[in-house]
Parts: structure tokens; sequence; C-alpha cells
């Protein structure tokens, strides 16, 4: 199709196919710059719940895999005193002193939840021992795994898990992130006190279920 134009008494003819098959060809282009972020966008890792603030869904299959003892939980230590202006509990590699309230808040929540069938292990630092002392009353020693837990850390946490018995780690917010990573999700920032939740079956691979912040159980509900 030509268009023809007259100025001055000059004529001139214009191919509107021409322009047509530019139109055509922005049209795919801008067809392709839109789907590729939106696929990458689709294809990302989901990331991880947030069991509290009303997730009832999320916290419903918290309660059922704990009561049937399906359970890893991984829990960070609290406030680290070298990372702190606060007062030390007791020397700098340890926790601060206003934290072991929140250890203690936090280990009530477990209580609530039932510790008859549950292993409760921590890593041998300071810190992470402390917090265990405080949050449910009892210490591990020579669990060297849960410092040493790049690459292993699912791994070595499916070892240690009993059928039919919940299984708690008081850790380190890197094997937190290793746990993470080998279950192929976006790692989470997570504060101190934090517990990340993985459901664990005989039919099925480890599953992620989501975190609760420390000062967050209040949120946590099942209604």
């Amino acid at each position: 199709m030509e268009l023809r134009l007259s100025l001055f008494g000059i004529t001139r003819s214009i191919d509107l196919s021409r322009f047509a098959r530019y139109r055509n060809t922005a049209v795919v282009l801008a067809s392709v710059l839109l789907v590729i972020p939106l696929t990458v966008w689709l294809l990302r890792p989901a990331a991880v719940p947030d069991l509290a603030h009303g997730n009832v869904a999320g916290a419903r299959a918290l309660l059922t895999g704990w009561a049937k003892g399906d359970l890893i939980v991984l829990v960070r230590h609290v406030e680290r005193c070298d990372h702190s202006k606060a007062a030390c509990l007791s020397g700098n590699d340890g926790i601060t002193d206003r934290s072991r309230s929140v250890a203690v808040s936090v280990g009530a929540q477990f209580e609530q939840l039932g510790l008859e069938k549950a292993d409760i292990y921590n890593s041998p630092m300071i810190r992470t021992a402390q917090t265990a002392s405080y949050m449910f009353n009892k210490v591990a020693a020579n669990e060297d795994w849960l410092i040493s837990c790049k690459g292993t850390m699912l791994r070595d946490a499916l070892a240690h898990k009993v059928a039919g018995r919940n299984l708690i780690l008081v850790t380190h917010s890197e094997c937190m992130a290793q746990i993470e990573k080998d279950l192929k999700l976006p790692a989470a920032t997570l504060g101190y006190g934090a517990s990340l939740f993985i459901s664990t079956t005989t039919s099925q691979a480890p599953q992620m279920l989501g975190f609760i912040e420390a000062s967050d159980w209040r949120t946590v509900t099942t209604q």
C-alpha cells in the first residue's frame, strides 16, 4: 500500500507496508522484554513463609507436624554480646544480659507445644550453650556439626532426627541459611531467637514450613 503526498507541487509516494513491518517488529520486541522478567519472577524460589501474624494454615501445619513428631526446628541463639553495646551476661563471647528473658520466653512457647517428644541439641559455642540453658534448661556438648554446617546442615539434621520425635537445634544464622539453601529456598533474614520449622515425613522429602521470630509468637493463631 502506498500513500501519495503532494507538497509545493512535489509528489512523493510512501510505502506504508514498510512502516507496518517496523511496527510489528517493535511489538515483538516489546513483548519479549515483558515476557523475560515475568518468566524470571514466576520461576523464582518461593519465600520462606512467616508462620505468625495470623497465618492460620501455617500454624495448623506446625501443630499437626509437632504432634506427630515430624519437625526439625532450628533456633537462632539470642543476642550475642560482641555485636551489641548492651551488658554481657558473662564474657564477650556469650549473650547479652537483657536477652536472657527472650530465651526464657521462646522456651516457654516450646514448653506449651510440648517437649516430651523432643530431642534438643546446641552448638558448643558459648552463645548457643547459654541460649539453650535459658531456653530449655539443657545444654548439649561436642555437637560440632552445628558449627561446621556448610553444605551439610540438612544431611546432618536428618541423621540426628528420630522418627516420631521432634528435633530442636539451637544454632547460628549461617546454619539456618545453609538449610534454606539445601532446600533450594532464598535465605530469610532472621533475628536473634528466631525459629525455623522443617517438616520431615517418610513419605516425602523435607519441606520448609516457615519461621517465627522471637517477638512474634503471640501472633501465632490457629483460628
